[in-house]
């Protein structure tokens, strides 16, 4: 088992289910990111994704896409994801993370270095939101060889397609609870409970659910049904926000504890 197997296995002994952060890497830059990530940590994070900037985000609604656009005027690369993790690590951070990237920078890398940088850096999983089941063979055997959990993405669909997603998942099996890209929103799709159990009769794998959810009352409801709930706009939104105060050394402190203070009330 890698870390991310390690410590689904952990909380499900424990009875909890995952809080699963997202944040764009070097928004607004790196040494502030991997500050954010030990108070994350800090506030109750059990692992979470290191969101690789992009300038054609097509799973990503508007505060994550101004993430990006701000991350990239620093240059910040996959690479540069990936070294954020080891410097996590340096300071302290134990929590698995998981790669999220659009392919178009996979490719420009190159497969077998790219996972040969995972390996190195200890990056646990990885998630390819415009990687559609066809194309993922290949990626998935490499995957696989390099001990890295190819995590897929599930939207509703035909039972058919479900399993075949499912099948050969690994880590765990991400649950897209809104019909369209990723944002902050008071309400999901009806049967959205039902669409969680119809993907859980296929898989033995941990089920998490993300896109959209914003709250300490939308985490407690889908931690009932699943084993892991991911918070991505809303925390973004929250660095976003704290940006004049990160800036800032005289408001550094209070920046960072603004986001520890939102995400220890979703754990909450």
């Amino acid at each position: 088992m890698n870390l991310m197997d390690e410590t689904f296995h952990r909380l499900r002994k424990e009875k909890r289910t995952a809080l699963i952060p997202f944040l764009t890497v070097g928004d607004p830059d790196v040494g502030t990111t991997v500050d954010i990530i030990r108070e994350l940590e800090e506030a109750g994070a059990d692992m979470l994704e290191l969101g690789v900037p992009y300038s054609d985000p097509l799973a990503d609604g508007p505060v994550i896409q101004r993430a990006s656009e701000r991350a990239l005027k620093s240059r910040i690369s996959i690479r540069t994801c990936m070294e954020t993790a080891d410097k996590a690590r340096a300071a302290g951070v134990r929590m698995p993370f998981i790669l999220f990237t659009y392919y178009n920078p996979v490719l420009q890398m190159g497969m077998e270095p790219f996972f040969a940088a995972l390996q190195q850096h200890g990056i646990s999983g990885l998630i390819i939101p415009d990687l559609p089941i066809e194309e993922a063979e290949d990626l998935g055997r490499l995957a696989v060889q390099a001990g890295v959990n190819l995590v897929p993405l599930v939207a509703p669909t035909s039972d058919k397609r479900i399993e075949r997603i499912v099948r050969n998942a690994r880590g765990f099996v991400y649950c897209v609870s809104s019909l369209g890209v990723t944002g902050e929103r008071a309400s999901f799709f009806e049967g959205v409970e039902s669409f969680i159990e119809q993907v859980k009769r296929h898989t033995d794998l941990p089920v998490a659910i993300g896109f959209g959810i914003s709250n300490g009352e939308q985490v407690k409801r889908f931690s009932r049904i699943c084993d892991g709930v991911v918070v991505g706009s809303a925390i973004v939104r929250q660095v976003e926000e704290a940006i004049p105060l990160l800036e800032d050394p005289s408001h550094r402190k209070e920046g960072l504890l603004q986001i520890r203070s939102f995400v220890a009330q979703l754990r909450a």
